[in-house]
């Protein structure tokens, strides 16, 4: 009975190492990828143009976007990797960079076009929940602004409309919104996507 009990307090204190070990590991991994978002973000926003309002002649200049809004959004590269600019969250106080096309690692250390356009306001962007990157987004409410900014300049105001609970298999439901623009992370289990989708309301060209 006696080695019974050893074995049990043996398995319980390598089960509370584990646990400490994992909790440290994402404190840590949160950190880094929160780092790397901040220095891609100085980055990106240091890159991105100034919009002409009005040429030499004072005339006022139409946005290419606006001429052809199927047109390809403009990317700057940082360390390797292409942007198509910046999304801001004031009301949970983020600024982040948007990659221009998803993938595992680069997810590691940036948001990421999961799909569309924001020329053609049907935009989804992507984050892990790091306590730095998404994992706030349940606390937008409706009304509050969300900004995504391309790397010409242009910048495109969206409110927040609604909050919802998509399973990973509703990928034409992910994508099928075109008012504006979705934002989407894991839920705490994994298994969910918390889904916020955005209307537009104005853009600054």
């Amino acid at each position: 009975m006696k080695h019974k009990g050893t074995k049990l307090i043996i398995a319980g204190t390598a089960l509370l190492v584990l646990s400490l070990g994992l909790f440290t590991y994402n404190i840590v991994t949160d950190y880094l990828a929160g780092k790397a978002a901040d220095g891609a973000a100085t980055a990106v926003s240091e890159k991105t143009g100034t919009v002409r309002e009005t040429n030499d002649a004072g005339e006022a200049i139409i946005p290419d976007y606006m001429l052809n809004p199927e047109m390809d959004m403009p990317c700057v590269t940082i360390d390797g990797v292409d942007y198509i600019g910046t999304v801001t969250l004031p009301s949970i106080g983020l600024k982040l960079p948007v990659a221009a096309e998803l993938t595992m690692p680069v997810l590691k250390n940036s948001p990421c076009r999961y799909s569309g356009s924001a020329y053609l306001d049907n935009m989804v962007i992507a984050a892990h929940n790091y306590r730095s990157y998404f994992r706030d987004l349940q606390k937008l409410s409706s009304g509050d602004t969300v900004i995504f900014t391309d790397t010409d300049g242009n910048e495109f105001e969206y409110s927040v409309k609604e909050t919802e609970i998509l399973q990973p298999t509703e990928i034409n439901k992910m994508t099928s919104y075109t008012d504006g623009l979705t934002l989407f992370t894991c839920t705490a289990s994994g298994r969910a996507r918390v889904t916020v989708r955005c209307e537009k309301i104005k853009e600054h060209s």
